[in-house]
C-alpha cells in the first residue's frame, strides 16, 4: 500500500510541476532570511521530514500529519529541515502568544528541496506562502504547496499554534 502510496505521490508531484497554477503568496518574501535566527524545535531535533514508509506513530499528532503531508514530495521524503526566525519576532515566538510582527516571522526551510515555507501576520491575521530559495513564488492555487494546506494544519491545533505560530522552542 505504501508503494502505491509512494507511486500515486511522485505522478502527483510531476503533474503538479507541469500544470500547478501558482496563486501569489500571501506574506511576502523575505528577502533577508539567511539572516533569520535557527531555532530548535522537536522537528529540528528529528532533523528532517521522513518519508512515506516512516514509522512517525510515536511523533506528536502534528508532526504525523505535516509527514503524511509532505511525505509525497519525494518518496525518501521532503528531507532536512530548519525552522527560521525573523530576529525582531524572536521575543514574541520564545513566548508563543501570536503576538507576531506584520509582514514574514517564520520559515519552514525544507533545505533539500531549496523550498521556504513562511508564516506572516497581515492585517492581524496569519498569513502563508511557499518561496523557492531565490524568491520565486511557488505558492499553489491548492494542494500541499498552497496557503490553504498551511492554514488547515495551522488551525487544526490549537493546543500547539497560536495565531498561525506552531511549536515550542526546545
Amino acid at each position: 500500500m505504501k508503494n502505491i502510496i509512494n507511486i500515486l505521490g511522485a505522478c502527483l508531484l510531476s503533474l503538479l510541476a507541469s500544470q500547478t497554477v501558482y496563486a501569489a503568496g500571501e506574506t511576502p518574501f523575505p528577502a533577508d532570511w539567511k539572516s533569520w535566527k535557527s531555532v530548535t524545535t522537536t522537528l529540528t531535533t528529528i532533523g528532517a521530514l521522513p518519508g512515506c514508509e516512516a514509522d512517525v506513530s510515536s511523533f506528536p499528532p502534528i508532526y504525523q500529519e505535516t509527514v503524511e503531508t509532505y511525505c509525497p514530495v519525494r518518496p525518501e521524503g521532503p528531507g532536512a529541515v530548519a525552522v527560521l526566525v525573523k530576529p525582531d519576532a524572536m521575543a514574541s515566538y520564545k513566548v508563543r502568544d501570536g503576538k507576531l510582527v506584520e509582514g514574514s516571522n517564520m520559515i519552514l526551510h525544507l533545505k533539500d528541496l531549496q523550498l521556504l515555507f513562511v508564516t506572516g501576520l497581515k492585517d492581524g491575521a496569519p498569513a502563508y506562502a511557499v518561496y523557492k530559495e531565490d524568491g520565486t513564488d511557488a505558492t499553489g492555487a491548492d494542494g500541499i504547496l498552497s496557503a490553504n494546506t498551511c492554514r488547515v494544519c495551522h488551525t487544526g491545533y490549537g493546543a500547539f499554534c497560536v495565531n498561525g505560530q506552531c511549536g515550542t522552542l526546545k
